[in-house]
């Protein structure tokens, strides 16, 4: 996909922005229930199992070896929120599949990586990373703002700063509030922008467009999705973040269809990936199966 072409599209068409829906409380735990329906019929568990407690060993390990690190460590939990709307996009392609009756075993979460919108994809993943390391940054600087730039010298000591002293108390309530405004802008432009990319061969531009204007004419509704997820993510941590095996999924595939809801269908939706079928080899091949030329 050429540069422009991520930005508006494979049509160019800017002026046919997809039509938005207002959204109510109902379209939410619509949503949600639809969410728990796709997580049951396409358990995924195992695969956020494996992708969750292999970042939080890293975590560990970074402290273990060096306090530096320790005020940083709640900012990571929560920041992987901002990230959230491009690693749950397999699930958005699994509800899709199920929802359009097409075979949704967990490989087709890969297709994807074939979608005629993938640089736009690219584009708003490396958008969000951006913000989640700026979002990393600021939490450094309001914790060298409060306590200077000594590591701490323990966890105990540290849970004593951050929850026994004004400065601990502080920081709660500024980094609380600097969070929210990042996650404010996250839910703006992530809330429907990866599902439609995966919908329609639309751009980055269209998409990110789309998802603010959907939030613009459902603040109040939007508002309450935030707070939900939030929520969620926070009882999916307890305990030890075993729980968000199972939120992190469930809150994918509720995204879609909060999507579905939110914004008309296309009438005509994209042909699917349909990959090529492998010619039987033999052993006679070797090694000259080996070079991709070889057809």
């Amino acid at each position: 996909m050429r540069p422009a072409h991520i930005l508006v599209g494979t049509t160019g068409d800017e002026s046919a922005s997809p039509t938005i829906r207002r959204v109510g409380v109902a379209d939410l735990f619509h949503a949600l229930a639809r969410g728990i329906d796709d997580f049951a019929a396409m358990p995924s568990h195992a695969v956020f199992l494996c992708v969750i407690y292999p970042l939080l060993g890293i975590v560990l390990v970074g402290i273990t070896f060096g306090y530096a690190m320790l005020p940083l460590a709640f900012p990571i939990a929560a920041g992987f929120a901002l990230i959230g709307p491009l690693a749950a996009i397999g699930l958005y392609e699994l509800s899709r599949r199920r929802e359009a009756g097409l075979d949704s075993a967990s490989n087709h979460a890969l297709d994807v990586l074939h979608s005629p919108s993938l640089g736009a994809v690219v584009a708003l993943g490396l958008l969000l990373m951006a913000i989640f390391l700026i979002w990393l940054a600021v939490a450094q600087a309001i914790y060298i703002a409060f306590f200077g730039y000594s590591p701490p010298a323990s966890i105990g000591g540290f849970v004593h700063d951050v929850f026994a002293t004004r400065a601990g108390l502080y920081l709660i309530v500024v980094g609380t509030g600097v969070g929210f405004l990042f996650a404010a802008v996250v839910l703006a432009i992530g809330v429907v922008s990866f599902p439609l990319l995966l919908d329609r061969p639309v751009g980055a531009a269209v998409a990110l467009l789309t998802s603010i204007r959907v939030v613009a004419a459902n603040p109040l509704t939007m508002a309450l999705w935030g707070l939900i997820v939030a929520a969620l993510l926070a009882i999916g941590s307890l305990p030890f973040f075993l729980g968000l095996t199972v939120v992190v999924p469930v809150l994918g595939h509720a995204t879609w269809h909060l999507y579905r809801r939110a914004v008309v269908p296309d009438p005509s939706p994209r042909p699917d990936y349909r990959p090529r079928a492998k010619p039987p080899r033999s052993a006679a091949d070797f090694p000259a199966a080996l070079f991709p030329t070889r057809r």
